[in-house]
C-alpha cells in the first residue's frame, strides 16, 4: 500500500465517521420534529374546531425525509437532506470560536422549511412559487445553526449555545408557522399576467395565485 493510499484511508475514515454520526443525529432529530409537528397540529385543530370549524390544520407524514403542515391557505413542507454538507470558509460561521476550536463542527445535516400555497399542491399548479423560510443545520454535537428569515435566525444567533432540545424543536415549528401566517399574498402585476402562452392555459396555470410579501433572508442587506 502506497503512502497516498494510506492517507486516503485515514482521511476517508475520519470524515466518513463524522458524516455518518451527523446523519444519524439529524435523522433522529427529524423524527422528533415530526412528533412535535403532529402534536401542534392536533392541538390547533382541536382548538379551532370551537373557534371556526372551517379552518383546518392538518399534519401529514410523507416519508422518512418529509412531513407537511397545512393550515388555512399555507402549506409548510419540512424536508431533511440526506447529505452532510459544510459552508465555504468565507461564511460567517467560521468566525465562531466554537467552530475555530474544531472545524469538524462545521459539518452539518440539513432540515429545510418551505412555504407553499396549499392550493398549489391541491390543484397541481406547478408554476406557483414556494419560499424557503429557513434551514436548520445540525452538527455532530447536536448544536444547530439557523439560516433564513430574520425572525427565525435572530432567535438563535450563537451556534456555541444552540443545543437541540424538545422545547426548541416545538418553538422552531411554531415560529415557522407564524412567519407563514404573517406574510400575505399580493396579486401579480397586471403586466406580468397580461400575456400567457396557450400551453400555460391548457395546464390550468393562468394565474400564479400571488406571491408572498416581505420574505428576507438573514444574510441579506437592508
Amino acid at each position: 500500500m502506497t503512502e497516498k493510499v494510506e492517507q486516503i484511508v485515514a482521511a476517508l475514515g475520519q470524515k466518513a465517521s463524522i458524516k455518518q454520526a451527523i446523519y444519524r443525529n439529524t435523522f433522529e432529530i427529524f423524527q422528533h420534529m415530526k412528533d412535535h409537528a403532529s402534536k401542534i397540529a392536533d392541538y390547533l385543530s382541536e382548538k379551532f374546531e370551537k373557534v371556526d370549524p372551517n379552518v383546518k390544520i392538518v399534519y401529514k407524514e410523507v416519508n422518512d425525509f418529509e412531513f407537511r403542515i397545512r393550515f388555512s391557505g399555507d402549506m409548510l413542507i419540512f424536508t431533511m437532506h440526506s447529505n452532510v454538507t459544510t459552508f465555504q470558509h468565507e461564511h460567517v460561521i467560521f468566525k465562531s470560536p466554537y467552530i475555530k476550536e474544531d472545524e469538524n463542527r462545521a459539518y452539518f445535516g440539513q432540515v429545510m422549511v418551505y412555504n407553499f400555497m396549499a392550493d398549489s399542491l391541491k390543484y397541481n399548479r406547478i408554476n406557483d412559487p414556494g419560499y424557503l423560510l429557513a434551514r436548520m443545520m445540525i452538527n455532530q454535537d447536536n448544536h444547530f445553526y439557523i439560516e433564513g428569515q430574520r425572525q427565525l435566525a435572530f432567535l438563535y444567533p450563537d451556534i456555541a449555545k444552540n443545543e437541540i432540545s424538545e422545547d426548541m424543536l416545538s418553538d422552531f415549528i411554531e415560529s415557522a408557522m407564524l412567519l407563514a401566517i404573517d406574510q400575505d399574498l399580493y396579486v401579480p402585476s397586471f403586466q406580468k399576467v397580461q400575456i400567457i402562452p396557450l400551453s400555460q392555459k391548457l395546464k390550468n396555470q393562468m394565474v400564479a395565485g400571488g406571491n408572498k410579501v416581505g420574505f428576507q433572508m438573514s444574510y441579506e442587506r437592508d
